[in-house]
């Protein structure tokens, strides 16, 4: 039976702590809740990078792959605002793919391709599909889909494609509606630009896909109100290109007596899981989350979601009171477990925490933790969590206070790839001795 501070209880019976008591309790739980801020963990202490790039850990190295702007062919550049990516293995001797997100609503540098690839003509966002061989050498890149908007993140599927979401709902001048998932086919022989209506239409960040199962985790980062953490279970029995275009079951997970996530602050809480279905999975009047009222748990920035160690991982960037969030924090990370149909609290960063505003997440090979992506206030770091979910920084961006994004692995673990958005944006490989990890 799992018993927050708040007096949140599983399954929803009657609390065994008073609010009253929360403030003292507090106190008693910041040593463990707050992040750790030193380097004892981890890689060690990061080393100034004499170009102002970007600062790793001693023995790491990084090479700049794609940068907004460069020319890819004739009259066709690499998009901007470089977001979430996946990699995959080509079967061809050390080469990879690697699919990356451009977060471009109606501006900057519109994606050219073939027309059998657009969707709205009108849009900026898309992907862009990197070859690339030994890690870190950039052999081709094309765009892989345009005319879709604000791709922020996505996810990999067993059956090896990537699912690029839209998080918006619609933009001024568009000439199809928006706020859909589109699958992108890293070899570029099936891609089409046809939105998987069945997962929903709302402000998408992640997704995340259960191999055994084929049912899919997506996380919504909206307001008025805050958004939502979905399930869709398709009604395909085994996984391949637009598998989820068969239809399938659009839910929306919630705990009892748990309206907003924020209100749990102490990691470890466990949480049982209960899903309802959507009434209207288009939101062909109304969006999804206004279908819903007390009853469902919300979070205001529901981020980045992976799949690993037989969990899905997802991160909530920040909660404040000032926005009507239920309690303020930093930054959360958790974990949904399917077999046991429980929410579990990892991490939390408490106001004035060395670290702030978890985006894109992905599961690291080594340690048993996590890579994040900052996107906060201040520096922005590529921040590390051991196997005992104590943070490190991994990398600092040095060069502006330009998000990081896109944090996502190479198939044999060897070369962790992740992009800073803008100032121009660029895709980094970094290598290192991944194995040295300081638990």
């Amino acid at each position: 039976m799992s018993v927050t501070r708040r007096g949140v209880m599983k399954g929803g019976a009657v609390g065994a702590m008073s609010i009253a008591m929360a403030g003292s309790l507090d106190a008693i739980f910041q040593t463990s809740a707050v992040a750790d801020t030193g380097e004892a963990h981890g890689y060690g202490p990061l080393v100034p990078d004499p170009k102002g790039v970007l600062d790793l850990p001693e023995g790491f190295t990084y090479k700049e792959l794609s940068v907004e702007g460069d020319t890819i062919a004739e009259g066709v550049r690499v998009p901007g605002r470089h977001d979430a990516m996946g990699t995959f293995q080509t079967g061809n001797g050390n080469e990879l793919l690697l699919v990356r997100n451009h977060e471009q609503t109606s501006s900057g540098i519109k994606p050219v391709a073939d027309e059998e690839l657009w969707y709205d003509p009108a849009a900026f966002g898309g992907t862009t599909t990197l070859t690339v061989r030994g890690g870190d050498e950039l052999r081709s890149q094309y765009i892989s889909l345009a005319g879709t908007s604000t791709n922020c993140a996505g996810g990999v599927t067993p059956w090896g494609t990537w699912l690029t979401c839209e998080e918006t709902e619609g933009f001024s001048g568009e000439t199809k509606s928006h706020g859909w998932v589109f699958e992108v086919d890293p070899w570029g022989r099936r891609t089409k630009p046809e939105p998987l209506k069945e997962m929903g239409r709302f402000a998408h960040e992640a997704v995340c896909v259960d191999p055994h199962t084929l049912t899919a985790y997506l996380t919504e980062d909206a307001s008025g109100p805050f958004g939502m953490f979905y399930r869709f279970r398709p009604r395909a029995h085994r996984g391949d290109y637009h598998a989820y275009m068969q239809g399938g079951r659009l839910e929306v997970g919630y705990v009892r007596d748990v309206p907003d996530l924020s209100l749990i602050d102490e990691p470890g809480t466990k949480l049982h899981a209960r899903w309802k279905a959507i009434p209207d999975k288009y939101a062909t009047q109304t969006s999804i989350r206004e279908q819903f009222g007390d009853e469902i748990t919300r979070t205001q920035k529901l981020e980045g979601c992976w799949w690993g160690h037989g969990k899905v991982w997802f991160a909530a960037s920040f909660a404040r009171k000032r926005d009507g969030a239920a309690r303020d924090n930093q930054g959360q990370v958790w974990t949904y477990d399917p077999q046991k149909n429980e929410f579990e609290l990892q991490l939390i960063f408490k106001t004035g925490s060395r670290f702030d505003s978890p985006d894109n997440i992905t599961v690291s090979p080594y340690g048993g933790g996590v890579i994040i992506a900052e996107d906060g206030d201040g520096e922005q770091h590529l921040v590390g969590t051991t196997k005992d979910n104590k943070p490190f920084a991994f990398a600092r961006n040095a060069a502006n206070g330009s998000e990081f994004c896109g944090v996502t692995f190479s198939p044999d673990g060897r070369t962790l790839y992740a992009n800073r958005q803008s100032g121009p944006g660029v895709t980094f490989a970094i290598t290192g001795p991944w194995e040295k990890i300081r638990g």
